[in-house]
């Protein structure tokens, strides 16, 4: 009988084991490589040098800012606008609704590499953009090579990719809101306007609060774009967490370093998560 009870186990641990050799191990390998530091070839512990070093390192700030700057403008924008597109498409006033669907959601499946390489020529001085907006009489704006305009770069190639991949959530979450609730509210004089905000939303607040976090950590990791658009350029004015994570790791080989601003970003998404959750009341 004991026998038996055990062969469950057995077959949960290749699964096991592949868990421990590439999610724990990797975790307790970088927190232990926090506190060491590169000395002659070999690492050797070093204490807290490496998170001493970070809070007096003011590239780490940068990328800190501009990270921010990017969380609190992006993610908002993108969330609304994905909400507004799946309220939209789930009318059923609306034809051809599963090719706007898959139309919306294609960026998500693109190659990153790809799409920011297409946003690179895009926004060059010379590219469709400028093109595009000469013809209503705009100057042709330095995208890619100003501080404010590499930023908005930034967020215009987030905003493209990920719209979509969050309105498929909302889209799939609006499917179980029981019809009785917006024939009640339409009984009660509602609008469409009164609806979408009575309605929809208070019942959508859970996977908004699930898209809200998975975006604030997926931009507190943001390195693709920022990568491939500029270089973390100019000046150092789109270097986010991710990018100085990466160049310090493979670039000046610090892994030491790298690590602890990693374990620093940590403590931000939890912190983060932490007070979205406390903010919107649910445990």
């Amino acid at each position: 009988m004991t026998r038996n009870r055990s062969i469950p186990y057995w077959f949960l641990m290749p699964a096991l084991i592949l868990f421990i050799i590439f999610t724990i191990y990797p975790i307790l390998s970088s927190l232990i490589l926090s506190f060491e530091k590169l000395d002659q070839g070999t690492y050797v512990f070093a204490g807290f040098a490496n998170y001493v070093r970070l809070f007096h390192d003011t590239v780490f700030y940068k990328a800190l800012e501009n990270t921010f700057i990017i969380l609190v403008i992006q993610v908002p924008i993108m969330l609304i606008l994905a909400l507004i597109l799946a309220s939209a498409l789930n009318s059923k006033l609306l034809k051809l609704r599963g090719f706007f669907r898959v139309s919306f959601f294609m960026p998500a499946v693109t190659s990153l590499v790809a799409y920011s390489i297409l946003f690179s020529i895009l926004l060059q001085d010379n590219g469709l953009i400028n093109h595009l907006l000469g013809y209503v009489g705009i100057k042709p704006v330095h995208w890619l090579t100003t501080a404010i305009g590499a930023k908005v770069s930034i967020i215009l190639a987030m905003t493209w990719r990920w719209t979509g991949y969050n309105m498929v959530i909302y889209l799939a979450a609006m499917q179980n809101i029981p019809e009785e609730l917006y024939e009640a509210a339409s009984l009660d004089g509602a609008g469409k306007f009164r609806q979408f905000i009575n309605v929809t939303v208070p019942q959508l607040k859970p996977v908004i609060l699930f898209t809200a976090i998975i975006s604030t950590i997926s931009t507190l990791q943001l390195f693709d774009e920022p990568y491939n658009l500029t270089k973390g350029g100019p000046g150092d004015a789109t270097m986010t967490l991710g990018l100085y994570i990466y160049q310090n790791g493979f670039k000046y080989f610090d892994f030491g370093y790298a690590s602890a601003i990693a374990y620093i970003v940590v403590i931000i998404v939890a912190i983060l998560s932490y007070v979205q959750f406390k903010v919107t009341g649910d445990e």
